[in-house]
């Protein structure tokens, strides 16, 4: 059982275990809501989140009898950092925190680029999901906050220098210290939908305190651009590729962490058997700004 928490926030709940898996080398914690004789579910955050973020979701998933399985993605949180990060590395952390639960295929949910990344270890290991459900993670062929400029068809030698004269020096660093408050009013400045109690209730879990305040955890070699070509058409393939009941979130209220997503980008891809819920008034962190709608929408989706 983890540890209650400093500062509670109405319908969050932690986890109700906690362990340290090994993925090749790198010790990735591993979270689960619910009783170990519920069904396995596997459960994937956002980019730049931590699975603290799923407090308020995750629970009204355990409620009706589902084991939810999550993870720190390496450099996020309570994971260990690494050298480099990419989509496939975060895949086969996530297929080790799932082969330490169990063999078995289980459902996929997840929120942002954890929709995405289980997208992808959907496509590579479709021996290991039942279902999918998609949470505002959906793939564009417009450009994304992880890749701001432009798209990027080639990665140029240039860019590739550039990018690793950063990180000789990044790793370094560290995040700005500051107050919890002043932490949860920074990150409130990417999240300007979520309220300023939940994100004081994020900073505890998801940073540190040390001598001269609070640290986010997060990898300071970390920011937006990723590492690597990207093609918006890559994740488009995969989507249309599923071949497992799917079920699309998409917050139609557009913010600084959206990935400005529109229905009509996302239909001409679903395959036939796939079920797409837009949300009217509601931003990118669906779980976060309508739990109980999100969750009972996954919930008749899994039944």
């Amino acid at each position: 059982m983890l540890l209650d928490h400093p500062n509670p926030y109405p319908g969050a709940r932690r986890p109700d275990h906690a362990w340290e898996v090994d993925s090749h080398g790198l010790s990735i914690a591993a979270y689960q809501w619910g009783e170990d004789s519920g069904r396995p579910l596997l459960l994937a955050h956002g980019g730049f989140d931590f699975a603290g973020t799923m407090d308020g979701f995750a629970p009204l998933l355990a409620d009706e009898g589902w084991r939810v399985i999550s993870w720190d993605h390496r450099g996020h949180g309570d994971s260990q950092h690494a050298a480099l990060y990419n989509w496939e590395a975060d895949q086969r952390d996530g297929m080790a925190v799932l082969d330490s639960v169990t063999k078995d295929a289980v459902p996929f949910v997840g929120h942002s680029k954890g929709g995405g990344l289980l997208l992808a270890l959907a496509d590579v290991r479709p021996d290991r999901v039942t279902a999918m459900a998609n949470l505002d993670g959906l793939p564009s062929s417009r450009t994304i906050p992880d890749v701001p400029d432009r798209e990027r068809r080639r990665l140029m030698a240039v860019e590739l220098a550039e990018r690793l004269d950063y990180r000789r020096t990044a790793h370094e660093g560290s995040r700005k210290p500051g107050t919890l408050e002043a932490l949860a009013a920074r990150r409130q400045r990417m999240n300007p939908r979520l309220s300023s109690e939940w994100l004081e209730y994020l900073v505890p879990i998801g940073a540190a305190e040390t001598h001269d305040g609070w640290r986010w955890k997060l990898d300071p070699t970390m920011r937006f651009g990723g590492f690597g070509p990207h093609r918006p058409e890559w994740g488009l393939s995969r989507l249309v590729g599923v071949r497992v009941p799917l079920l699309g979130v998409l917050g139609l209220e557009e913010d600084e962490m959206s990935w400005g997503t529109k229905p009509e980008d996302v239909e001409p891809w679903l395959p036939a058997h796939a079920r797409f819920e837009t949300l009217e008034g509601v931003g990118h962190f669906v779980h976060i700004e309508q739990p109980r709608k999100v969750a009972d929408l996954v919930l008749e989706f899994l039944s």
